[in-house]
């Protein structure tokens, strides 16, 4: 985001769904058709860019949503890799790859060549704050003749590939690194380029006409950021877009199914709890919160149906976990009533960007209070909090990750949320148990092995109670199907708009 996404918003939160809608009729008004007489999408998205369309960090998410950039690899469906700008690769022994590259140009003319590849992957390794793929690896990147780069990792990594399709590793031309900072706008590969962007409020995309894989079916795409979930699903309503990304679950009925989208994901919205201090610091405590969640009870009242019970860390999108679950152990006995009630207030805290989740976290705050607690509620846009979430400033945050986000493998997720140096362990969770459950995990190759340990660690991490699973999603994205073709459902959150999506 959120990750769990995540993002800064430049539109004040006292605003109204209309005057939300503003920008949406500046931007995005009438669909106009390029001189090729294609129409140009009108795209409402839902987080803000944070960094200046950094590719560090989320806002790399929104750019691979975009189709502006693009890595070595790419993930299919069920999360493998496959070729983007190398079109094979192999693995010269356990921490060295070399990969072959495909005769490609950036969209500033230059070409994609091993020197461009260097850089780009070279530039990300070193990055502070360094991409969070990277968070339990580093990478090192040197041309290999006139076709090919070869990689080394810090420790033998498996999933290389899988990493390299992340959209924090997108190769970028070098006019991209300029003036101590990266800039995207022109200087990626995929099929849109990024024109321009005003703040956090639009961004202009146009075709590259030099793209590899063949001119996009739409001419451009005018894209707005709109926090305002309600807004965006007025913007499809009103046809004042073509593409509203993240519909809310109370509008999905209201739109019908002709212009909503729903479909399985590997997101979790779950309460991490502040393991490090205050009320949650103490096992009991937080063995007394996880009693006292309900979790189909927020699936009725917050989802609508539209969400899957909890059933770990790893949900239905996860389609191994059923099978490689096992059972938490050795978890602490959960506090009585009375005990929790003589403990202080605790913040309960969770962002307006996914419109679920303030919902949810007025019901978790009457299933908490029913055990006991006293609970303050602060609810705000994700990028005025994420900072103090991450400093362990809350003493329980509700958030929703997509735990296949990083390299369609959880085993990233579990090291970055739940690990003593993760780099987003919002829960502050440093257990010595829970770290050597994730590096056996993260130093397995064998799939099905991978896999059993993978599920070996989510126990680890339930077995703390770190963080109480609430519901599993499922994305619903709007468009008119009548009328809008080739829009990516993708349960990984990696594509949204493609060269394939278009108007007529």
């Amino acid at each position: 985001m959120p990750a769990p996404r995540r993002r800064r918003s430049a539109l004040p939160l006292t605003l109204s769904a209309t005057a939300l809608l503003v920008p949406l009729a500046t931007a995005c008004s009438g669909g106009a058709s390029d001189t090729d007489g294609g129409q140009r999408l009108r795209v409402v998205m839902a987080f803000p860019p944070a960094q200046a369309m950094s590719p560090y960090g989320d806002d790399a998410v929104t750019l691979s949503r975009l189709a502006v950039i693009e890595g070595l690899t790419t993930l299919n469906s069920e999360g493998a890799a496959e070729p983007a700008l190398a079109t094979s690769w192999k693995r010269d022994n356990p921490t060295t790859w070399t990969f072959t590259l495909r005769k490609a140009v950036f969209q500033d003319g230059s070409d994609v060549d091993p020197a461009a590849v260097v850089r780009s992957l070279n530039a990300a390794d070193k990055a502070s704050p360094g991409p969070r793929v990277l968070s339990d690896t580093g990478i090192t990147a040197t041309a290999r003749g006139a076709d090919a780069v070869r990689i080394v990792t810090g420790e033998a990594d498996p999933l290389l590939p899988q990493r390299l399709a992340n959209p924090s590793l997108a190769i970028l031309s070098a006019a991209a690194y300029a003036n101590g900072r990266v800039d995207p706008a022109g200087h990626a590969t995929g099929p849109f380029t990024l024109a321009s962007v005003k703040g956090a409020v639009s961004a202009t995309l146009e075709r590259n006409d030099t793209y590899w894989g063949g001119k996009a079916k739409a001419p451009g795409a005018d894209v707005t950021f709109v926090a305002d979930g309600t807004a965006r699903a007025n913007a499809l309503r009103t046809k004042a877009v073509d593409v509203a990304e993240y519909v809310p679950v109370s509008q999905a009925s209201l739109l019908g199914d002709g212009l909503v989208h729903a479909f399985s994901s590997a997101r979790t919205n779950g309460l991490s709890l502040n393991t490090a201090r205050g009320v949650f610091a103490d096992p009991a405590m937080r063995a007394a919160a996880r009693e006292a969640i309900d979790s189909p009870a927020l699936v009725k009242a917050v989802y609508e149906g539209r969400a899957d019970t909890a059933r770990g860390l790893l949900g239905p999108g996860v389609t191994w976990a059923a099978d490689a679950r096992t059972a938490p152990a050795g978890r602490a006995k959960a506090a009585g009533k009375a005990q929790v009630a003589k403990t202080g207030q605790i913040v309960l805290a969770t962002y307006t960007n996914r419109p679920e989740l303030p919902e949810a976290a007025t019901v978790v705050q009457q299933q908490l209070q029913k055990r006991g607690f006293t609970v303050k509620q602060v609810v705000r846009d994700y990028a005025q909090m994420e900072a103090d979430a991450l400093a362990g400033k809350y003493d329980a945050f509700i958030q929703a990750r997509n735990t296949l986000l990083d390299t369609a493998d959880p085993v990233s997720y579990l090291a970055s949320d739940f690990t003593c140096d993760g780099s987003f362990n919002i829960s502050q969770l440093c257990d010595e148990d829970v770290d050597t459950a994730v590096a056996e995990a993260a130093g397995t190759a064998s799939t099905d092995a991978r896999h059993t340990a993978a599920a070996a660690a989510e126990a680890r991490v339930l077995a703390t109670d770190a963080l109480v699973p609430l519901v599993h999603e499922r994305f619903v994205q709007g468009y008119d199907d009548t009328r809008v073709h080739g829009v990516s459902l993708d349960p990984l959150e990696r594509t949204l708009i493609t060269a394939d999506t278009h108007v007529g």
